[in-house]
């Protein structure tokens, strides 16, 4: 009856505590404690790593979230044999997280199809895991809501809301040209997080291309890819598309992987 009533107790007091799922799992921790006849300590441990795993699992749900990933890939499912243009050490080095520490960035080139945004989510989806803040955008997108925000008055709420993340993913950089005033607000963003904080950017235009890609206007290129290449890894990606080999392996097509590179994709840090 003791037992009972204590039991109770701790229910009521985990719950007072808001330990919702410690109260959850303390009965069976309990029963479990007296079958192995653990000590104390190591069942009050026990109790609050069933607390602690519950909030760290729905921490990193949440961080899922408002990254914005536009799906879950991760890097294990990644065929590198099918892209032996990537560096696989060079992947899994990043994959601990030491590029967003020290605030250098990823740059992925390559054309369509090779695998650029599923590595930039991997890498992403680590760092949620890892209690880092993402957020992950098309650079088209991204273009749009500053030029909107300047609009309304609202960009340095904009900037700072982008410069609180500790990755920020702009995917698809140059797919469609920006006009100046975009180029120009993209420009300022690399800046703030310039040496601070990491960037990883995917792309298919080759750096000699970007002067196009920012509305003609080479010196605004050159600034970007100044602060952008300065502290980065950059893969240029060559290879066959994913997407055109699912499609042919289903209508029972070998296919083979041609290196495609991209100009101006050369630069290492």
């Amino acid at each position: 009856m003791d037992n009972l009533l204590t039991r109770q107790r701790v229910h009521e007091q985990l719950l007072e505590l808001k330990l919702k799922h410690a109260e959850q799992a303390v009965d069976h921790l309990c029963d479990e404690s007296a079958e192995r006849q653990t000590g104390y300590s190591e069942f009050l441990c026990q109790v609050l790593d069933a607390e602690l795993a519950q909030r760290r699992d729905r921490g990193t749900q949440m961080r899922l979230k408002l990254a914005h990933l536009p799906f879950q890939k991760t890097l294990e499912q990644f065929e590198f044999g099918f892209q032996p243009s990537i560096d696989q050490r060079q992947v899994e080095e990043l994959a601990t997280l030491n590029f967003v520490a020290e605030g250098r960035n990823v740059v992925l080139l390559g054309p369509p199809g090779v695998g650029k945004t599923h590595l930039a989510v991997a890498l992403a989806m680590k760092a949620c895991l890892a209690g880092l803040s993402v957020y992950c955008t098309s650079g088209l997108e991204l273009a749009r809501r500053l030029v909107a925000s300047l609009a309304d008055d609202s960009l340095d709420k904009q900037f700072l809301a982008l410069t609180k993340c500790k990755l920020l993913i702009i995917d698809e950089l140059g797919y469609l040209p920006y006009e100046r005033q975009q180029a120009t607000l993209l420009f300022q963003l690399i800046a703030r997080r310039y040496e601070r904080l990491s960037t990883i950017v995917t792309t298919n235009k080759g750096f000699a291309q970007w002067a196009e890609v920012f509305g003609g206007d080479a010196a605004v290129a050159s600034a970007i890819l100044d602060r952008l290449l300065h502290h980065a890894t950059i893969f240029n990606i060559r290879g066959a598309s994913y997407r055109l080999k699912d499609r042919q392996q289903a209508l029972g097509f070998s296919v083979e992987t041609k290196p495609q590179s991209l100009k101006g994709g050369e630069r290492r840090p």
